[in-house]
């Protein structure tokens, strides 16, 4: 009843059926009260959403996969204390942390949010190590700035990791596979006794276990290969399940076996093997780690248990205690790697001894039987020819299935070590070089939704708004239910003044997930863009109430309020964006600006460097900085930083203009005259370019070109402060040394 309930459950969960699954275990939990089974229950809640649920039903357990469900459900109720307490107890320092590689990763995630970066660092390298093909850890390293180049993450040392680990799985299903095998040869030797051996007793461990291969069957053990978890790191939400242990199905079927004992106690060949292929649990060490550096196409040819050493097992169960010692040295050669000539040995050194047992046996009974006993030599060699073909073509599958291995971990890896350098060189804003490593995709995977958004956000990173736009459309395409990115796309969007665009993507976007903050992001940019900064507001703040964790819909929080000049909640908003990332560039602009507006000014500067220390290349937090500078009377030092934004972006005019102003205050006109003509030719639309060249064109007593400039620059149509501004220059047109620096 037991194993069947379980079955239950695991089938309505594979199937999405969580009302079921949650229904039957309880029901299993009632009938059969277990911590393991508790396990399955709680897996059903997480699955489920109820993560409160899960919580409760686990606290106070013990066992390691129920310390693993408990800090994830704390984790998701945002009980870190207590989801690291459960992960790392106290009063054991040294007990290891539960489930592998998924734990280390949620312990990394923990430390991450509880502001312990190096502690983070080292648990995501640890969950990397264990399982190299764990992607969420290695983009963790890149978003907290701590990665290390991807070929060296991704290289050699990863694939013979991920080899040893398939392996190891293979060795597992051949032992059951194995098992199957020694079953019906175990029921196909019983007839073959009763039928042609009258002087040879019934063997009565051989009905013992057909009676416990029945057992297995019934219960599915047979078919629980394809779950078995692959690297036994389950992943932190929901496939728990392959990697938990099973109930007791033992103790189901014990009583049914009456001579369980004389199985066990039996020193025939076929029993230890089979005996060793029973409890496959007990993790052994099957490579032998010297070959595995060997990448070849005979990595993997000793992988496992060869058949020929099962057939000698076999063939050796039936003769004298001589030839069992013989054959139980083939069993031995299970527990190594290399071994299958010894095997092939040993088989044909029991087949060639069996054959002259029968022949001296022949000839000492004389003529009884005589028909039979002709029989029985040639079908000991047919049957020595049939186990040496089979050995040769074990040894070919094997070969072709090892080259198929290296072969695929190759591809994998390489795969992800140009995925993982462009990931890494993205969220080290070395942009331009992501883009590159990018390029060196297949087509097929770059013109996926993820590769497309990195690219977009790529692209933005370098104001290159139309580039980004592309790219984000395409992503669309590509995956038009994905989120991935879509908050950048609404803030290019934004950038770019496409209302009717913007629009169209925020109202998509609510449609396809009401409850993803990435919608809500879309949604506060429309309204932002159309100067309704209160509901804008309010859209960013739904954002992160959804998730507490996103980052850059703090930030935009923070926007919002810095608009509406209301400095203190715009302050906290952007704290809060970088409590929950550090490196949050964007936040730490944002402060600086608040300070810069409040004129305090070395709080403006210390702001402002800390984003320019995790985004080096952005010309715009360059020209900032410098801005902060200048006003701190330190000119040379802002026309040097001016210059550094310029080179990285000759596009983006705010540095040119930065520059200009600061040479005016310096006295040196005509240099910013230079400087200002350059700029026009760039931006040939901004007012406040030819509003400066008025104040300067004013300031050498130029009124005609002072004059002109300053009516061109109210045909553009500037802000109304702006216009304000320019009018009153003019009226003071004639008045000496009056020259006004704001545009």
């Amino acid at each position: 009843m037991e194993a069947m309930l379980v079955d239950c459950v695991r089938n309505s969960l594979s199937h999405f059926v969580y009302k079921n699954a949650i229904f039957m275990c309880e029901r299993l939990c009632a009938e059969f009260p277990s911590e393991v089974n508790l396990q399955l229950l709680a897996t059903s809640y997480l699955q489920n959403n109820q993560a409160y649920s899960a919580y409760h039903l686990l606290k106070g357990t013990q066992m390691a996969q129920s310390r693993y469900l408990f800090a994830l459900s704390c984790y998701q109720m945002d009980l870190l204390n207590e989801a690291e307490s459960s992960l790392c107890p106290v009063n054991e320092p040294g007990a290891e942390i539960p489930n592998g590689a998924a734990g280390h990763y949620l312990l990394g995630l923990i430390y991450k949010y509880t502001d312990r970066r190096k502690n983070a660092a080292q648990q995501f390298k640890q969950a990397l190590t264990l399982d190299p093909l764990l992607w969420a850890a290695y983009e963790e390293l890149c978003i907290l700035g701590a990665a290390e180049e991807a070929t060296a993450v991704f290289g050699e040392t990863a694939a013979l990791s991920i080899q040893k680990q398939y392996m190891q799985q293979m060795q597992t299903s051949i032992g059951l596979n194995t098992y199957n095998e020694e079953r019906n040869t175990t029921s196909a030797k019983t007839t073959s006794s009763e039928d042609y051996s009258p002087r040879q007793p019934k063997h009565t461990q051989g009905h013992g276990l057909k009676d416990i291969s029945g057992n297995f069957h019934s219960h599915g053990l047979n078919g629980g290969v394809s779950n078995m978890t692959f690297y036994n790191t389950p992943s932190p939400v929901a496939a728990q399940l392959s990697g938990m242990a099973p109930p007791p199905l033992f103790r189901n079927f014990q009583p049914a076996v009456s001579n369980q004992n004389s199985l066990t106690t039996d020193n025939s060949p076929k029993s230890t093997v089979n005996s060793t292929i029973q409890a496959p649990a007990p993790r052994r060490k099957f490579v032998d780690e010297g070959k595995l550096r060997k990448i070849s196409g005979r990595l993997f040819s000793d992988s496992g248990p060869r058949r020929s050493s099962r057939l000698s097992a076999d063939l050796g169960a039936n003769t004298n205690a001589s030839v069992a010692t013989v054959s139980g040295n083939g069993n031995n050669t299970s527990k190594y790697l290399g071994s299958s000539k010894l095997s092939s040995l040993g088989l044909r050194s029991v087949t060639l001894r069996k054959g002259n047992s029968w022949a001296n046996e022949n000839m000492d009974e004389g003529v009884r039987s005589e028909s039979f006993d002709d029989s029985r030599p040639n079908t000991a060699s047919t049957t020595a020819s049939m186990a040496s073909s089979d050995a040769k073509s074990c040894d070919q599958e094997d070969e072709i299935m090892s080259q198929k291995i290296t072969i695929g971990v190759s591809e994998i890896l390489s795969l992800l070590r140009t995925l993982g350098e462009g990931c890494r060189l993205s969220y080290m804003y070395k942009c331009q070089e992501a883009l590159d490593t990018y390029m060196k995709l297949p087509h097929k995977h770059y013109n996926t939704g993820w590769v497309l958004s990195q690219v977009g956000k790529a692209y933005f990173e370098l104001i290159d708004y139309l580039e980004a736009e592309k790219a984000f459309r395409l992503a669309r395409q590509a995956s038009p239910y994905s989120l991935e990115g879509m908050d950048i796309y609404s803030t290019v969007l934004y950038h770019l003044k496409e209302d009717m665009k913007l629009s169209y993507l925020a109202q998509e976007l609510i449609s396809t997930d009401r409850l993803a903050p990435q919608s809500w992001c879309a949604m506060g940019n429309c309204y932002s863009l159309q100067k309704d900064h209160e509901t804008a507001l309010k859209n960013f703040l739904r954002a992160v109430q959804l998730n507490p964790r996103f980052a850059y819909a703090h930030t935009l929080c923070g926007h919002e309020y810095a608009t509406l000049e209301d400095f203190e909640n715009g302050m906290k908003s952007y704290q809060n964006a970088l409590r929950v990332d550090t490196r949050h560039y964007n936040a730490w602009y944002g402060l600086g600006m608040i300070y810069l507006r409040q004129e305090k000014l070395e709080f403006s500067e210390h702001h402002f460097r800390m984003a320019f220390l995790i985004n080096p290349s952005s010309s715009v937090i360059m020209s900032y900085l410098g801005t902060a500078l200048h006003a701190l009377k330190r000119s040379e030092e802002a026309l040097e930083i001016m210059e550094h934004a310029i080179l990285a972006d000759r596009k983006n005019p705010l540095p040119m203009y930065q520059k200009a102003n600061i040479l005016v205050c310096l006295e040196r006109l005509d240099e910013a005259l230079e400087v200002l003509e350059e700029l026009k030719e760039y931006a040939p639309s901004e007012s406040s370019v030819y509003a400066l060249m008025g104040r300067i064109y004013k300031r050498r007593n130029m009124h005609d070109k002072a004059m002109l400039h300053f009516g061109l620059a109210l045909d553009m149509k500037p802000p109304a402060t702006d216009v304000a501004a320019i009018k009153a220059a003019m009226e003071k047109l004639h008045v000496p040394d009056e020259i006004d620096e704001s545009p």
